[in-house]
């Protein structure tokens, strides 16, 4: 999925087994040797590894695997559940910003409307999605997508992968802050069901401008935060350095913000993430994501709009900031 692989730091050990195997049977194509008993032997040690390595990560360790390029992203989901996907670009206002994927499709036999961020997954495709990093008509693009999904009554899908918004001189220039801002309105006016899955990446406002739904749901090993952890790092000790300590402070994780009521469910990943196993994953996606849209789906449009705006409104009510501190 990446020009080259990527080996997190704790997976070292992992991938000096899949070596290894790959090893034993290469020289098994070279000779008439059984190597059936070392293969199973060496595939039970891998599984063992990999239950090892990701039992109780830290969270500078889900920094790592929610960044991991392997990981699917959002053109892989919408590829995967959506059906008859209709792109729909443009502002009407400036341009049309590839970062924000924002069409139509059906979902289930559900008429519904999509938006999310894409990475791109090697150096041509990251270019041209910027990164994951959107641009003031991206936003405006998602706006304009809300409003249609309002107008024809139709739920909106969510996809959320982002460092945060691009923070480039013409972006400031053509009201990013406006526009992100509009956007998180923009979700709280809409009559229809709005889900939201944050897929690897939630960074800052980039990712709060089309996360303000009904509900979030985060993957078990992506984030979710108002800076990163360098960033954070560098404004409290002046130093990158520090960026694991950050992670810990910022409760980022699935679990953290499951724990502060600023999430509804963490969604499963296979074990050793998501960049694994892509289809399982996806398959807990859907699961989890028509689960909570056919819940929605019995409530009356006002009522999904009050819901919301309760929701967001009350989020500060559940969360200990005493339990923060400590």
């Amino acid at each position: 999925m990446s020009e080259t692989k990527t080996v997190l730091d704790f997976e070292k050990k992992i991938i000096e087994i899949e070596e290894r195997i790959k090893t034993v049977s290469a020289l098994a194509k070279d000779s008439d040797v059984n190597i059936d008993k070392e293969l199973n032997r060496l595939q039970l040690k891998l599984e063992k590894q990999i239950k090892m390595s990701y039992t109780n990560l830290s969270p500078w360790q889900r920094v790592q695997i929610a960044r991991h390029p392997g990981r699917p992203q959002c053109l892989d989901y919408v590829k995967a559940l959506i059906e008859d996907f209709v792109p729909l670009c443009g502002d009407r206002v400036f341009a049309d910003d590839p970062t924000m994927i924002g069409g139509i499709g059906r979902y289930h036999g559900i008429s519904v409307v999509v938006i999310g961020q894409e990475k791109g997954t090697d150096l041509e495709t990251r270019v041209k999605y910027n990164f994951g990093m959107a641009k003031p008509e991206g936003y405006r693009k998602a706006q304009r997508l809300m409003d249609l999904a309002d107008k024809f009554n139709m739920p909106v899908i969510c996809f959320v992968d982002t460092d945060g918004a691009y923070p480039g001189i013409e972006s400031e220039a053509r009201g990013q802050a406006e526009a992100i801002a509009s956007s998180i309105q923009k979700c709280l006016q809409i009559h229809v069901p709005l889900i939201s899955v944050v897929i690897g990446m939630g960074g800052s406002g980039g990712a709060i401008a089309i996360a303000t739904a009904n509900r979030i749901l985060m993957l078990e090993n992506s984030i979710y935060s108002v800076i990163s952890p360098e960033g954070c790092a560098s404004i409290l000790w002046r130093s990158a350095d520090k960026a694991k300590d950050a992670a810990e402070a910022l409760k980022l994780t699935a679990q953290d913000l499951k724990t502060l009521g600023v999430i509804d469910e963490i969604v499963t990943e296979p074990i050793g993430g998501a960049h694994r196993d892509t289809m399982a994953t996806m398959e807990k996606v859907d699961e989890a994501i028509y689960r909570h849209l056919q819940e929605l789906m019995q409530l009356g449009r006002d009522e999904l709009k009050k819901q919301r705006n309760e929701k967001i409104y009350e989020m500060g009510h559940h969360i200990n900031f005493e339990e923060i501190k400590g």
